[in-house]
């Protein structure tokens, strides 16, 4: 899409009726099963003055879901501005050590793992309960339970995410009123989601060439995974395009982003082939709250380390006490 038409280009999904008392429903499954987190101190001989946690919590359903909670080396239990972080597609949460930039800037750091990923390109500790119950798929999480939005892997992987934030929000040495949501890819899809789910508990977004965003457009644009496991699934199995699509309605973040109350930061690749920019400005352009995008015209699906310096500054601006 040239690049005058991506301000003004709006999605032509229709949102599903009753999609915020669709979501309600699952939260509030998942709060009735939910146990008290477990925070445990990871690796004190190692990582010394630098205060990194094991943290899990329940997630969709009550599942288990793991996350590595690090604070500033020094801080305490005072209240601080905590971000939740959100991993790309294929990967886990990692290890302490991939996580150290925000709380040496000072900042309190809780990164989600990824039930049923992990191992691709960094390691993941949480299984997916719920693929017991999915049927047949493509190899990958996109096509799990895609017969209907109830059993659908992205269904809980959003639960999730909005559980991290309400977990967040009642840890010690959190300050509830400073809570920010981030990712990469995936990782950009799920802070907008969580963002979306989460109301005003989240303050800040930042959501980087943003995965998730105008589905029924992105699996006809890009031959690219993750998007193509779509495409080819129903490639083969045709009996379930109807159902699959009116699914992927549920959790597309261009629809989820109009209930975002926070200020939001996003970026875009005009060179992006994994995700298409027409599919970012989709989710950009239905958010009401304050808001920019950082558009790269030589970037593909990467984030340019440059940017990380206007993250940072961005985090101080909103999140300052």
């Amino acid at each position: 899409m040239p690049a005058d038409q991506l301000v003004s280009y709006r999605t032509p999904t229709v949102e599903p009726d009753g999609l915020d008392e669709w979501w309600k429903a699952r939260l509030d499954e998942a709060r009735a099963a939910a146990r008290p987190p477990v925070v445990t101190p990871h690796e004190p001989e190692a990582y010394g003055a630098l205060p990194v946690a094991d943290v899990e919590f329940s997630g969709a359903d009550g599942d288990p879901i793991r996350a590595w909670y690090i604070r500033p080396p020094g801080s305490g239990d005072a209240p601080l501005p905590t971000v939740v972080t959100f991993i790309g597609y294929g990967g886990g949460r990692g290890l302490p050590v991939e996580h150290t930039l925000l709380p040496s800037t000072g900042f309190a750091v809780f990164v989600m793992d990824t039930r049923g990923q992990g191992g691709r390109w960094s390691v993941g500790a949480t299984g997916d309960p719920g693929a017991a119950l999915a049927g047949p798929a493509h190899p990958g999480v996109m096509t799990r339970g895609i017969e209907k939005p109830e059993s659908y892997y992205y269904t809980r992987l959003m639960v999730d995410a909005a559980r991290a934030v309400e977990v967040v929000a009642g840890l010690d040495g959190v300050d509830r009123d400073r809570i920010a949501v981030s990712g990469v890819s995936q990782g950009g899809g799920l802070a907008l989601a969580a963002a979306a789910l989460s109301g005003d508990l989240v303050k800040l977004c930042h959501a980087d060439v943003p995965f998730l965003c105008d589905f029924q457009r992105a699996i006809t644009l890009t031959g690219k995974a993750p998007y193509s496991e779509v495409a080819d699934f129903l490639a083969q199995n045709v009996q379930l395009v109807t159902a699959a699509l009116d699914t992927l309605r549920y959790v597309d973040c261009a629809l989820l982003a109009r209930r975002i109350t926070a200020e939001c930061l996003l970026t875009a690749g005009l060179m992006d082939d994994v995700c298409p920019p027409s599919t970012v400005y989709a989710a950009y352009n239905e958010i009401t709250a304050p808001k920019d995008i950082a558009v790269f015209p030589f970037t593909g699906h990467s984030l340019p380390r440059a940017h990380v310096e206007r993250q940072l500054r961005h985090l101080r601006t909103v999140l300052a006490p």
